[in-house]
């Protein structure tokens, strides 16, 4: 039995590699196609944006509505820059509500506020 010859069968094998494997360029490159690892990363990214722009005035009203808080804001101020987010941690004002933890990004966020803050 003799296996009949197929010409057609290399090129259109070779198409069929190449043809994908520009697909998956165009789809990638600029048809904005993403890995399911891709998109977790940028929608846990976008969700800790939103939480941090959500909850930095909070922080920067509860700082304020301190009893001595142009006494703490001088204070605040003085202190090194690296040091600043520790201070907000310290004082609770960048833990939600509920929470045990001080949320970084939001203590971060919230001595960014208060250094423009005018004493």
């Amino acid at each position: 039995m003799q296996v009949p010859k197929l010409p057609w069968l290399k090129p259109a094998a070779w198409g069929l590699v190449v043809g994908s494997v520009l697909t998956m360029i165009v789809g990638f490159n600029w048809l904005g196609w993403t890995l399911g690892s891709t998109a977790e990363r940028l929608a846990v990214d976008r969700t800790n944006t939103a939480v941090i722009a959500a909850l930095t005035p909070t922080c920067v009203a509860r700082f304020m509505e301190q009893p001595s808080a142009s006494a703490k804001l001088v204070e605040f101020q003085k202190i090194d820059s690296w040091k600043q987010r520790e201070f907000i941690e310290a004082g609770g004002w960048a833990t939600p509500r509920g929470q045990k933890e001080p949320h970084s990004g939001v203590a971060n966020a919230c001595a960014d506020e208060l250094v423009k803050t005018k004493t």
